[in-house]
């Protein structure tokens, strides 16, 4: 490409590199198409890239969170043996530490020592170049001055030749164009022209003429196949290396190279900088027959990393953590942020209804059964400006856990207590969650416009759960408010003004986002959707997560409005769309760089909770597995399978069947879930027996065809109460019915007769009651009962009755027994059947 084309000449720090390749078509018809290649970025890792792991356990001396049949010492030595993993995990960090730093400082060394000679040799470059460019330039002049002297030579012989005859035009042109210096001047400046592009070592028939498309790189050229991008890069590189006048020797990179415990071919490949075929081939001549996508064990790759010269750094699993930021915020780097604020209190206490008094909406028509079942997150702004954030926590018992995570997040819980019904057992919890989560209470005294109305018991109440407000001489602000007349409002948004600028809340929003997942659920046309409150930092369009188990690409961010935001900022809810799964409600989302960071932690999170379950549930020695099976055994079981609309709502209801059953009979949930009811879960409850519950969510037109076929029942239920109800009155239908024993009368043996083909007969007087032939009879002597069965006959006189009414005489005679005596008494009784239910 010459300087007359417009575009800058290609020299030895340009950026991208041309070619040309001559495609063909199957009709003959060929293309000539130009093909730019840019060089490749060689980036240099920052030391000390890599933060501090975030992984943490959960309390494993809960005894309520303890697996089945874990001693206290066996829970002692395996808490024991997680602190010695954990303190062995910490030095072994920090001995990673310190040889990063030294590697570190070594990569400093050697890029200023390769920067300092890519310098040198610039200069050098430039230095030649321009003694080049000069020597051209003398010379130049040279040849000028030369042309210049024989032009001057040649007017006086012009002079003397004038009285010549003229002589031939055209030998006189070529003549005068010869002299001692060789050509003209244009002549020769054409023939260094056509001839330079010769030195500069270029071959435009190599150039690529045209960008090269898919479709013509899949069609083919002339000739057959042509040489890949690959090829066309690698031998422009060995061109520019040549050029620089390094030739063909370049120094080897040796890299520091993590090897986990397991590693993919193609991922060693990658970390070595070597082709995927090379390690491939070194992996076969070690005897391993494996592709670039299986994996290899950690001592494996070392010794492949080893081959290729390179420095081995051997890393657990547990570091794919270390890229989550958890560094501290600079003070000056923190800016206020809205308050979170969680309203909390007993079921039916007005809430909802005090929400919607300040949002001036009416969330609770949308409820079902008018209960809160879900965690609403709402933005309000006041009339002097402030911003406040609003959890909504439910109320019901069934949703204790919803509470506990309201109040983890939460900066300011303010506590509603009905006036006319004052502290209720939710009211207490409520109480209870929000002092172990350390948080400022704020008393919300409503429905204060009712007759029945009394604050002055609630507040006398409160007291008893050591809660004392402003009017007792407390330190916790408590106001009267009317949700249906907007009564107090406003000074309970003064209230909670004041309680914010008192903790003054703050976060960092120039860092990587982190937020809490207050909730999840699986929506149709959407697919997972998570509601998470942002806590530090901003979460925006593109980010990269990880939350708990799952991993996502942020797709869209919705407000509590829903309308779709670019981004969101400290204590601000939103629905965030992207995931690859539904979260737990209360996992964590960290914002990393790359996918392959946030899968790597997502899996090493699920193979971990795989493993600590199996752990858990293999703990057990054989005595324990007999009794635990001797014990399922007396209790009958009635297995269901729960689908519900959100996460929180599929906890609360295992919650509150886990809590359903005594000693004979419970409830067993093989299977939850968030989203539709599908064919698989009909598919499980046919196989197991079990109803399909469905909570605010349906069936699938195959799973309706299924359950038709299959004769599985499938349950729909909006409202929580009615839920636990009937599966309540299910589960008492397993119970036994309770035997009970009504004592009808008694009866006096007089005299014993032996009778032939009947046995002893017992002459008896009916003293109490009446004596029936149906019922039950025991054989009392010295008040000690000695046998217990039924009349074999019961007679009076010689025939055969029904019963026998009291001082009247009969006769009697026992099933199998005979040992019966004068004096003896017999206790008459009937049985009957009482059906149990479940309180």
């Amino acid at each position: 490409m010459s300087d007359t084309d417009g575009k800058k000449p290609l020299g030895l720090r340009s950026g991208p590199r041309s070619g040309n390749v001559k495609q063909s078509f199957s009709h003959g018809r060929t293309k000539n198409v130009v093909v730019e290649t840019k060089r490749k970025r060689v980036v240099v890792p920052k030391p000390g890239a890599a933060g501090k792991s975030s992984g943490g356990g959960k309390d494993g001396g809960d005894p309520s969170r303890r697996p089945a049949g874990i001693s206290d010492a066996e829970l002692e030595r395996r808490m024991k043996a997680l602190a010695a993993a954990k303190a062995r995990e910490a030095d072994e960090a920090k001995q990673r530490e310190e040889d990063e730093r030294q590697r570190a400082e070594e990569r400093e060394r050697r890029r200023a020592e390769i920067e300092a000679k890519e310098r040198e040799e610039r200069e050098r470059e430039e230095a030649a170049k321009r003694k080049a460019e000069e020597d051209e330039r003398r010379q130049r002049e040279a040849e000028e001055a030369k042309a210049k002297a024989a032009a001057d030579r040649a007017k006086p012989a012009k002079t003397e030749k004038a009285a010549a005859p003229a002589p031939d035009p055209a030998g006189e042109e070529a003549r005068a164009a010869k002299g001692p210096s060789g050509p003209r001047k244009p002549d020769r400046e054409r023939t260094e022209n056509r001839d330079r592009p010769a030195k500069r070592g270029r071959d435009d028939g190599n150039r690529r003429s045209g960008k090269l498309t898919l479709n013509q790189a899949l069609s083919g050229g002339e000739g057959g196949r042509q040489k890949s991008l690959a090829a066309m890069k690698r031998k422009q590189e060995r061109a520019r290396q040549k050029a620089m006048g390094g030739g063909d020797s370049r120094e080897k990179v040796v890299r520091d190279v993590q090897v986990p415990e397991t590693i993919v071919v193609s991922e060693l490949a990658n970390r070595m900088a070597e082709r995927v075929a090379d390690v491939v081939k070194a992996l076969m001549q070690n005897g391993m027959m494996v592709t670039q996508n299986q994996s290899i064990d950690a001592d494996t790759a070392e010794l492949i990393v080893e081959e290729f010269g390179h420095k081995v750094v051997r890393v657990s699993d547990a570091d794919v953590e270390q890229v989550i930021d958890t560094v501290e915020d600079k003070a000056e780097d923190l800016k206020p942020r809205p308050p979170v604020i969680t309203i909390m209190g007993h079921v039916d206490h007005g809430k909802t209804s005090l929400l919607d008094a300040i949002r001036e909406t009416n969330v609770t028509g949308g409820e079902a059964g008018g209960i809160t079942q879900h965690i609403g997150a709402y933005q309000v702004k006041t009339k002097a400006g402030t911003v406040l954030t609003f959890l909504d926590t439910p109320g019901h018992a069934a949703f204790t856990s919803m509470r506990a995570r309201g109040a983890d997040v939460t900066d300011i819980v303010v506590l509603v207590v009905a006036a006319d019904d004052a502290v209720m057992p939710q009211t207490i919890e409520a109480i209870n969650h929000a002092k172990a989560a350390g948080v400022p209470m704020i008393v919300a005294i409503n429905k204060t416009d009712l007759p029945a109305a009394n604050p002055t018991k609630v507040r006398t109440d409160l007291l008893q759960h050591e809660v004392v407000v402003e009017q007792m001489s407390g330190d916790v602000q408590d106001v009267e408010v009317s949700a249906h007349t907007g009564k107090g409002l406003d000074e309970l948004l003064e209230a909670i003004a004041l309680q914010a600028e008192i903790l003054e809340i703050n976060a960092n929003p120039d860092r990587a986002a982190q937020g809490a997942v207050i909730e999840a659920q699986l929506d149709v046309g959407r697919g997972p959707v998570a509601t998470v409150l942002v806590q530090n930092g901003t979460l925006k369009q593109g980010d990269i997560f990880v939350v708990g188990e799952q991993w996502g690409k942020v797709r869209a961010l919705i407000n509590d409005k829903g309308e779709r935001v670019k981004e969101a900022g400290p204590s601000v809810p939103v629905e965030v769309l992207g995931l690859n799964g539904t979260p737990e409600a209360g996992d964590v989302l960290n914002v990393v760089e790359t996918e392959a960071q946030a899968r790597e932690i997502a899996e090493y999170r699920e193979d971990a909770a795989k493993e600590k379950r199996a752990a858990a549930g293999a703990a057990t020695t054989l005595d324990q597995l007999l009794a635990k099976a001797k014990e399922d055994q007396n209790v009958a079981e009635l297995p269901i399978l729960v689908k519900a609309d959100v996460q929180g709502s599929a906890e609360a209801i295992v919650q509150a069947m886990e809590k359903i059953g005594n000693d004979e009979v419970r409830v067993r949930v093989l299977h939850y879930g968030v989203g539709a009811i599908t064919e698989t879960d009909v598919g499980l409850a046919e196989a197991s027996g079990s109803p399909v519950i469905g909570f605010n969510v349906r069936a699938n037109a195959p799973a309706r065809n299924a359950a038709n076929q299959k004769g599985v029942e499938i349950r729909y239920y909006s409202v929580i109460y009615d839920l636990v109800d009937d599966v309540k009155k299910a589960a008492s239908g397993l119970l036994g019915a309770e035997i009970r024993e009504n004592f009808i009368g008694y009866a006096q043996i007089k005299e014993v007769f032996k009778v032939s083909k009947v046995g002893n007969v017992a002459g008896c007087l009916v003293t109490e009651g009446v004596a029936r032939r149906s019922a039950g009879v025991r054989l009392l002597r010295d008040d000690v009962v000695i046998h217990e069965g039924t009349l074999k006959t019961l007679k009076r006189f010689k025939d055969e009755v029904a019963e026998v009414q009291s001082g009247q005489e009969c006769g009697m005679a026992f099933e199998n027994y005979e040992d019966i005596r004068p004096g003896d008494v017999i206790e008459i009784f009937e049985r009957e059947e009482v059906e149990r239910s479940l309180a």
